[in-house]
């Protein structure tokens, strides 16, 4: 074997390494450029584009009976839906995200609510936690 096929199949090698490292880098940033907007309890406004998706980060405690809800009154659903939830590690440790799909223009407010039963009163339950947002659908 020559010299000369070695090095070609070296420099072969590389490329086919670099071409590989570009595509993992380019799948990486369009992964991060096209996951929903992530907004957290600070975030009291949130304005966003008809078709778009997005998710509330708020802290998680099962171990606690604790779960949250949308809570009554209900966000008007010609502008938001709310589109499940997940969970996650997030900022601050287990983080529930829920998350909602802006369905056509307008203005809405969304309430979430931190519960036990989650039944009615729900926010004066003993522990109970409320989040209120207003939702700008553009």
């Amino acid at each position: 074997m020559e010299n000369s096929d070695i090095s070609r199949g070296a420099r072969t090698l590389v490329i086919v390494i670099a071409i590989a490292a570009l595509l993992i880098a380019l799948h990486s940033v369009f992964s991060q450029l096209s996951a929903p907007k992530v907004y957290g309890p600070d975030d009291t406004e949130i304005a966003v584009s008809a078709g778009e998706h997005f998710s509330v980060e708020v802290a998680d405690d099962p171990a606690g009976g604790f779960r949250w809800i949308v809570a009554v009154p209900r966000p008007d659903p010609a502008v938001l839906r709310s589109a499940g939830g997940h969970e996650a590690r997030g900022s601050a440790g287990p983080a529930r995200y829920l998350d909602f799909e802006a369905v056509g223009p307008g203005r809405t407010d969304l309430r979430l609510v931190r519960c036990r039963r989650c039944s009615a009163g729900a926010a004066d339950e003993p522990g109970a936690r409320v989040l209120n947002f207003r939702v700008t659908v553009g």
